[in-house]
């Protein structure tokens, strides 16, 4: 197969393309097929059979989650990371004993090692592992060993995971029923992303990207969409259907599957949980729908939803979420309500539910504001797929101001360089919703480089006149480029799975000393 792009090759859409093969040589598999059909087999221990747990990259957002509640558990942790940092400093003070750097002598107690598939192969503690024969678990089958004997609920989609998560939680928190969690990123109100509660119930968010989803085994399940994404781990997007197969097949007999009506990739999931046998419940703005958002109202600073089918009475409810914006939030907060109600939240009795999302302070990376200097706003995003990059930058024109000047800046760093070369037209279009697009050259995560393929693919298909359009591959001169572009009333929104977040206080201080120095 080249590694060069192929212009006349055609790119998955954005949505759902029904071509399944992906333009794929015979016999192709994707490179991390095999994580993803052996996690579904993976045997997950028993929680008192783990001994000490060294987890390698401990203040990661999921590894992290993982950690809390082991702590929270009585279980012995220990961890490493590249460097200080404050999440490293809250875990030490929950217990942790964290080293900064990476040594095979961190495994000397250790009697079990946790890693996610972000961590090479031959990561000198993991290869430390392997040759000391000590237990290896990934992080999804360390969370299940901490599930098991709660009454787990779980949320999977392409998009939108972290934000429904985070939603029911509080929701749950607001009914009295005090769950468990383990989120992708930090509560802003609490900050902490997991917490082990006195409740039955353990509500965690379901990752798709390698397949260790298939390593839990939920007694409800949410999923809100299927796109195409993580090709090289399932491969084209039939393989992403089988994945999401094998998850439904995961969930426990007497189980229930809630699905968005609204998306094509969730639909189908549907139907093949009903032949499946699986009890499906569907929410959505379609007439179809079981629990139907009949209403949406976005504001600058949230969006307020009209739900009906939620109880038996079939009156209309009527909830406004804090800090979240968009059409998007929107189907999310019907997701997370219909689920509410699912796992035991009254469904005769939403204040306490209402008065709690109506002081949603937000989840970290989705949309969050950053800070505003000279009449400039920044806020920063998560959105590293094409949809979520137009679904963001569209919600985000309802932040620019009624009257007066306001442009919409997008800040986008690529994440790695195969969804780079298999997005790059749809990510082209969607930064096209912006009136100024910067793009970043490609944080390349794990990948090795793919050659031809840099931000710069992504820049030159954004449709926009060519002024409105930069391409920066000096990560060092983007905060002084975007601040010189922008002017007061218009609204910067950086966007990606990278370290493009880092950059927003940097982005603030050059405009302000920029404008100190014009003064």
């Amino acid at each position: 197969m080249s590694t060069t792009p192929d212009p006349d090759q055609p790119t998955l859409d954005a949505a759902h393309r029904s071509q399944s093969s992906y333009d794929r040589p015979a016999g192709w598999a994707a490179p991390g097929a095999a994580l993803v059909s052996s996690a579904a087999t993976e045997e997950i221990p028993a929680a008192d059979e783990l001994g000490r747990v060294h987890l390698i990259g401990i203040a990661g957002a999921g590894m992290s989650a993982v950690a809390r509640i082991m702590l929270a558990r009585g279980v012995p942790v220990s961890g490493c990371e590249n460097k200080e940092s404050a999440s490293v400093q809250a875990l030490r003070e929950l217990g942790a004993d964290i080293s900064i750097g990476h040594s095979p002598a961190h495994l000397d107690e250790a009697d079990t090692v946790v890693y996610s598939t972000a961590i090479s192969p031959t990561h000198v503690e993991l290869a430390g592992a392997r040759e000391r024969g000590l237990l290896m678990l990934r992080r999804a089958s360390a969370l299940g060993a901490m599930i098991s004997g709660s009454r787990s609920v779980a949320i999977a989609g392409t998009h939108g995971k972290t934000t429904t998560t985070s939603l029911l939680t509080v929701a749950a928190q607001a009914a009295g029923l005090d769950p468990s969690f383990a989120i992708g990123a930090n509560l802003r109100a609490s900050g902490t992303n997991a917490q082990v509660g006195a409740g039955e119930v353990f509500i965690v968010e379901a990752d798709e990207s390698d397949g260790s989803f298939l390593l839990l085994r939920p007694d409800v399940a949410i999923v809100l969409n299927v796109e195409a994404d993580h090709l090289e781990n399932h491969g084209d997007l039939e393989g992403v259907f089988r994945a999401f197969e094998q998850f439904v097949d995961r969930i426990t007999p007497g189980g229930l599957l809630v699905t968005c009506a609204d998306d094509e990739g969730a639909r189908r999931l549907a139907c093949y949980a009903r032949d499946s046998g699986v009890r499906v419940r569907t929410y959505g703005t379609v007439a179809d729908a079981d629990v139907r958002l009949t209403g949406i109202l976005e504001h600058r600073d949230s969006v307020e939803i009209t739900v009906s089918g939620l109880s038996d009475s079939e009156e209309p409810v009527s909830v406004r979420v804090g800090s979240m914006i968009g059409h998007h939030m929107a189907l999310n907060a019907a997701g997370a309500l219909a689920l509410a109600v699912e796992i035991g939240a009254d469904a005769e009795d939403f204040g306490p539910l209402s008065a709690a999302w109506s002081d949603f302070a937000g989840v970290s990376r989705r949309f969050e504001f950053r800070g505003e200097a000279e009449g400039v706003r920044v806020y920063d995003d998560y959105a590293h797929h094409p949809t979520e990059v137009r679904a963001e930058l569209t919600a985000a024109r309802a932040t620019l101001p009624q009257a007066g000047p306001g442009r919409l800046v997008a800040v986008f760093q690529p994440g790695t360089y195969s969804r780079t070369q298999t997005f790059a037209k749809e990510f082209g279009e969607a930064l096209a919703v912006a009136d100024v697009a910067v793009v970043m050259d490609i944080f390349a995560s794990r990948e090795e480089p793919i050659p031809g393929v840099t931000g710069a693919l992504i820049a030159g298909l954004v449709p926009l006149p060519a002024s409105d359009v930069v391409y920066d591959p000096d990560r060092n001169a983007t905060a002084g480029r975007v601040a010189a572009l922008v002017r007061p009333g218009d609204v910067v929104v950086t966007m990606g799975i990278g370290d493009v977040y880092l950059l927003c206080p940097d982005i603030l201080a050059e405009i302000a000393h920029r404008s100190a120095t014009h003064d």
